[in-house]
């Protein structure tokens, strides 16, 4: 029993200190609905903040690795690494204008970008040497070649390219992310036709 006169005296010193904290205009009422975030003025703002927080979780950059990580199967390094890849592989293919659009509809993208690993050369044998030497006479064999060897480099063979370009399409899949979902897809439409 010694426990209910110290909740009786919490809740008192809590009440005062609510009511002296607030203008004498305002309801004793009013106070603590305030302190408590439901207030009138409050609730439209609460509202807002909880659904931006809930679209921000939903497409971050943080999300898409999760996502990657659980649907194919690979570490956050390989999920970050690749994901950062398949976006540099995309801010070389699509116009800046609209790769800063897709940047802004992931926050967090820098962090990706800065995860793409150092491309290493190909073997020196069979395809190696042909993709190397084909990427130097052309931008567009450069960076495809880049992409593969930036897989290779986490591990990853280069069937996965388009795993993690599709698992993003899915990722994007939603009101918000349509807009990146686009242009992700047109920055990779050469590799489907």
């Amino acid at each position: 029993m010694k426990t209910l006169p110290i909740v009786v005296v919490s809740c008192t010193l809590l009440c005062t200190s609510l009511y002296s904290s607030q203008s004498h205009a305002e309801g004793w009422w009013d106070s603590v609905k305030n302190m408590l975030g439901m207030g009138s003025d409050s609730a439209p703002t609460q509202t807002a903040d909880v659904k931006q927080m809930a679209t921000d979780a939903f497409t971050s950059a943080a999300g898409l690795v999760a996502s990657l990580t659980d649907n194919l199967g690979v570490s956050t390094e390989q999920a970050t690494g690749g994901m950062g890849a398949i976006l540099n592989y995309a801010k070389q293919n699509i116009s800046s204008e609209k790769f800063s659009q897709l940047s802004s509809a992931i926050p967090g993208v820098d962090s990706l970008l800065s995860a793409v690993p150092a491309v290493a050369t190909l073997s020196e044998d069979g395809l190696g040497v042909l993709m190397n030497k084909a990427a130097e006479y052309s931008d567009s064999l450069k960076s495809i070649n880049d992409l593969k060897n930036q897989f290779d480099t986490l591990g990853l063979d280069t069937g996965m390219i388009m795993k993690y370009v599709s698992q993003a399409q899915q990722y994007l899949d939603t009101p918000q992310g349509q807009e990146a979902k686009t242009m992700l897809t047109d920055a990779f439409a050469k590799w489907v036709s």
